[in-house]
């Protein structure tokens, strides 16, 4: 697996090329730059972020190299940057993680007290912010057998937490301690995903038939929730919501059968680049590189021994596809703490 070591020389190869291809916009002009930015095959591989992916083939989260076209999660020099499992972590055996740590579902970076975190749920009921590189454990708990399937760190520390066939949305007071428990909640069916967006200082959530706009009040250690705004989807079945990083105020929102992008400013469903070709049905995650635009998509693999899981990534705009060997990726999403406010 990967280590604190290869992310640092990773993040160095990328801190690098910033700087030439900086150096290459100001000396030779935009055009020149974007052609010596592209691969062999014409994908700008050099500066996309970095992917973070819940495989649930290994019980893991890795962050990969999006450079690479194939990652081995058995070889050290195969693209995993860094791993994390809650089996075997001394500090969660409190949560039963052999139970608790079922089918990993979510994947998130954020930035919170000058830190960075992994957030990650899974479908047996954990929910936790792991700091990276150091894996040091912020918040955990065990959730219940809701089906946790997103998560969310707010910025004062508090974690909402999404569950599916329990049809909620809880926000915990993880800002009070790491095994914080205390929380309000809001009954939401088919709970797929949260979002804390900063422009509109609302916490966004999808359920099987709604989009709603969550108002947070209240004191950090004992927060409420009270609805701001309801929106009913154009068809059923919520499954992924992300900032659309390329387009503030805008929101990705899938459901069981297209994918659409939502405007918080427009309070309307509005049309988007490239959608006849994006959408389509089962995307189970999608976001777009706030770097390169690039969108990365997630969904099921057909012959898959896991019938929601895939091995393969597909990217558009330019396209292409990344594959962990021997994966069952459920989510996957670039690794940034991009909100989009």
């Amino acid at each position: 697996m990967g280590s604190g070591s290869g992310w640092l020389s990773g993040v160095g190869a990328r801190w690098l090329w910033a700087v030439l291809l900086t150096a290459s916009l100001v000396t030779v002009g935009p055009g020149a730059a974007q052609a010596r930015g592209r691969d062999a095959a014409g994908a700008f591989a050099a500066a996309d972020a970095h992917i973070v992916a819940a495989d649930q083939a290994t019980r893991s989260v890795y962050v990969l190299d999006s450079a690479r076209r194939q990652w081995d999660a058995d070889s050290d020099e195969a693209g995993v940057l860094w791993s994390w499992s809650a089996d075997g972590r001394e500090s969660l055996e409190d949560l039963d993680p052999g139970v608790t740590w079922t089918n990993p579902s979510e994947v998130k970076l954020r930035r919170f007290g000058g830190r960075r975190y992994l957030l990650t749920t899974a479908s047996g009921g954990l929910a936790a912010v792991v700091g990276y590189p150091d894996r040091d454990v912020y918040w955990a708990a065990d959730t219940g057998t809701g089906n946790t399937h997103s998560i969310e760190l707010l910025p004062d520390g508090n974690v909402a937490v999404a569950a599916s066939t329990g049809g909620w949305v809880r926000l915990y007071a993880a800002s009070a301690g790491s095994r914080a428990t205390r929380h309000a909640q809001y009954a939401l069916p088919g709970a797929h995903g949260v979002h804390w967006d900063p422009r509109t200082r609302l916490l966004w959530a999808l359920g099987s038939r709604e989009l709603v706009a969550l108002r947070v009040h209240g004191p950090a250690d004992d927060p409420g929730l009270s609805v701001a705004r309801r929106v009913e989807l154009p068809t059923r079945g919520g499954h992924d919501l992300a900032p659309v990083l390329g387009s503030p105020g805008r929101l990705w929102v899938t459901t069981g059968s297209a994918v659409y992008q939502y405007s918080t400013t427009r309070e309307a469903f509005a049309d988007y680049r490239l959608r006849s070709r994006i959408s389509a049905p089962g995307v189970k995650s999608i976001g777009d590189d706030p770097n390169t635009g690039r969108v990365l998509v997630t969904r099921p693999e057909p012959g898959h021994a896991c019938a929601w899981c895939t091995s393969t990534l597909v990217l558009y705009q330019p396209d292409g596809t990344r594959t962990l060997l021997r994966g069952g990726m459920y989510k996957a999403r670039w690794w940034s703490p991009d909100r989009g406010g």
